[in-house]
């Protein structure tokens, strides 16, 4: 009788071990689903908020490339030009930049130094600034192509230039109004509200 006894508390408790066993198992798969989860969730997130910047990065580098443009078209500020170049070096897209930054701008910037030197006369006006911009990706040390550039400093630098330039342009056109009422200037004033979109958009990511 006491063995009967004894092997049915051992029946019982072994169970008891495997029902616990079994229910700890489920909620370890349980936690490990959710954490599967919400990783997954993350990686989206960040996949999204990832490729806005670098979409709104192409936007902002071609809006400082339209004004550019706009410079030989006649919009003559040589402030308002040259300081889309730290803009260029601040906002273009990683790959291109990098690009830029190694064989392909070195040869580039080889050829521009040489023109510049040896055949200034048939040097244009108008690759100045592009060739200022090549220079820059080239030498340009680690702490700003690595460090500032992408970074906070680099983005608040990049939204002191939009806004210095928005002002100057509001300033140079008669008033707010006329800036984007007058023929001439709509297109510097849509070129220049474009360079705000970058810097706007990774500090909003920054403080989120």
């Amino acid at each position: 009788m006491d063995k009967m006894m004894g092997g049915k508390r051992n029946y019982l408790a072994m169970k008891t071990d495997y029902t616990a066993a079994n229910e700890m198992i489920s909620s370890d798969l349980k936690d490990v689903g959710n954490a599967m989860k919400k990783l997954a969730n993350h990686a989206v997130k960040l996949g999204g908020l990832g490729f806005g910047t670098s979409f709104l990065k192409w936007v902002a580098s071609f809006a400082a490339i339209y004004l550019l443009v706009l410079d030989k078209t006649g919009w003559k500020t040589n402030i308002l030009t040259s300081l889309l170049i730290p803009y260029i070096f601040l906002s273009l897209p990683s790959w291109l930049f990098n690009l830029l930054r190694g064989e392909v701008g070195s040869w580039i910037a080889f050829v521009t130094v040489v023109l510049r030197l040896f055949f200034p006369r048939h040097f244009p006006d108008w690759l100045e600034l592009p060739g200022s911009l090549i220079l820059l990706l080239v030498v340009a040390p680690s702490l700003f192509a690595n460090t500032i550039r992408g970074g906070l400093v680099g983005t608040l630098i990049c939204l002191v230039i939009g806004c210095y330039l928005l002002q100057e342009h509001i300033r140079a056109s008669g008033g707010f109004r006329n800036s984007f009422t007058k023929s001439s200037g709509i297109s510097n004033s849509v070129g220049i509200l474009l360079l705000f979109i970058y810097p706007v958009w990774a500090l909003v990511l920054y403080i989120l």
